[in-house]
């Protein structure tokens, strides 16, 4: 934890100086519109169009939460605790904005009445730009005093808006017929249930027919209204979703109460399945608190130790189902546990590997970057800390895992412990198959269905 001590009144002298340096983040941005009222577009990122100007995508700073980092210097270092705001006056000159790293320094130049410290006060980026400059006088404590910041808790910003803006988005479009393999018992029936009322698919029930209709009476639902095939055999049930798909009465195929491999292994034969010539992979789209853009994750469920070959397909699928959940051009970051290529980490050979196959095309629509730890994919800081420079450090928007308990471990992490909400999809066939997890709760396989919704829609539009 940091200790916070100040300097008090009488022990003050002319001349003294401090400084502090922040990352300015999106974070920040949406914090300080939620304080203040400020909903400025032009401080929010990824806005496309703003008063003409298109393709404005780095959001800028706000002037005033830029001035207020003074505070931060006066307040932590010089006075330190204990200090409080008599007036401030500045004046800007350029702008900050997401990834800026931030130089705050103040002087004292007069020591006036009544314990009153005048200080000079100026921000510039460590990239050259001089943003702010003024002065300000604040009331000196009198008395020495320490604090500890760790005492201060966390704060998320806010949870899961972009799994809200999803379901809006897949909402308007036709309802995705889909076969649902086994919705025999009340979680996995609700689910596609759920997203019929949402009018993003309209489910085909396939499985024993007295289970089904068991498990809606539990759930107090009529299903009189969906077609139901009677096929109490779990892989003759997954054999008829997967005919249909051929038959072109579904678009997609959803797991209910079945085991993974029986419904896979229908999807992937090669006489009858629904293979289209690219390896499958599960791709897990995460709305993570405090993450100002979706999280895709993969492969956590299908490849167990992929080759390089395969985490070619595995990277590309997910780059497309980036594509139609709205991410122009995905930064995927290549996981392993460094950042340097090693021989003694297969991993990172193959992230190396991928990053060049992306530059020369192998792998198209996305910026590749690898091998990156963790924190340097995603944390702008932890980026810079090490020395990273690149346009996917600290930004990725997909992750690649190295073998699937990574990947699966990565994201069920995220969901348990930093409070993620998690869908997810399985790419690379004819059509998206709909892979929930009995552990899945209703949002999550409300998202799923959204996902293939969007990928079906966006990608290919079934006719």
């Amino acid at each position: 934890m940091t200790k916070l001590t100040n300097t008090p009144w009488d022990k003050l002298e002319i001349g003294m100086e401090a400084e502090v340096r922040r990352i300015c983040r999106a974070d920040d941005f949406f914090v300080f519109a939620n304080i203040t009222g400020n909903m400025n577009p032009k401080h929010f990122p990824r806005m496309k169009e703003i008063e003409g100007e298109a393709g404005l995508h780095e959001p800028v700073a706000p002037a005033m939460w830029v001035s207020t980092l003074v505070s931060s210097a006066l307040g932590n270092k010089l006075p330190g605790p204990g200090t409080l705001y008599k007036s401030h006056n500045v004046e800007f000159h350029e702008r900050a904005h997401d990834g800026d790293e931030l130089i705050v320094k103040v002087r004292l130049t007069d020591k006036l009445d009544d314990n009153v410290a005048r200080f000079d006060c100026q921000i510039d980026t460590t990239e050259g730009k001089h943003l702010m400059d003024g002065t300000v006088e604040v009331y000196a404590p009198l008395e020495a005093m320490d604090y500890d910041a760790g005492d201060i808790p966390g704060m998320i910003v806010q949870k899961h808006v972009h799994f809200d803006k999803m379901l809006a988005e897949a909402e308007p479009l036709p309802p995705l017929k889909t076969s649902v393999v086994a919705p025999e018992t009340e979680d996995s029936l609700l689910g596609p249930l759920l997203a019929a009322d949402h009018t993003i698919i309209d489910p085909i029930l396939i499985g024993d027919e007295a289970k089904i209709h068991a498990a809606a009476k539990a759930i107090g639902r009529d299903i009189s209204g969906f077609q139901l095939i009677h096929e109490p055999n779990h892989k003759l049930a997954a054999a008829i979703g997967v005919r249909l798909v051929h038959e072109g009465k579904a678009q997609s195929v959803m797991k209910g109460n079945l085991h993974t491999d029986e419904l896979l292994g229908q999807i992937v034969k090669r006489d009858g399945g629904l293979r289209v010539g690219r390896r499958l992979s599960h791709v897990f789209v995460m709305d993570v608190p405090g993450l100002t853009h979706l999280l895709l994750i993969s492969d956590a469920a299908i490849n167990i130790a992929p080759d390089l070959e395969t985490k070619v397909d595995i990277t590309q699928n997910a780059i497309d189902l980036g594509h139609a959940l709205g991410l122009a051009e995905p930064k995927v970051g290549i996981l392993s546990a460094v950042e340097t290529v090693t021989p003694k980490i297969p991993s990172t050979l193959d992230a190396a590997a991928l990053s060049k196959m992306a530059e020369r095309g192998q792998i198209r629509g996305a910026l590749v970057d690898g091998p990156l730890a963790m924190d340097n994919a995603i944390d702008i800081e932890a980026a810079r800390t090490k020395g990273i420079r690149s346009m996917v450090a600290g930004q990725a928007e997909i992750l690649i895992a190295p073998n699937l308990e990574s990947a699966n471990m990565l994201a069920k992490e995220l969901t348990f412990i930093a409070h993620a909400e998690a869908g997810g999809v399985v790419i690379g066939a004819k059509c998206p198959v709909i892979l929930t997890s009995r552990a899945d709760d209703e949002k999550a396989r409300l998202v799923s269905c959204a996902c293939a919704a969007l990928y079906a829609y966006r990608k290919s539009p079934p006719a």
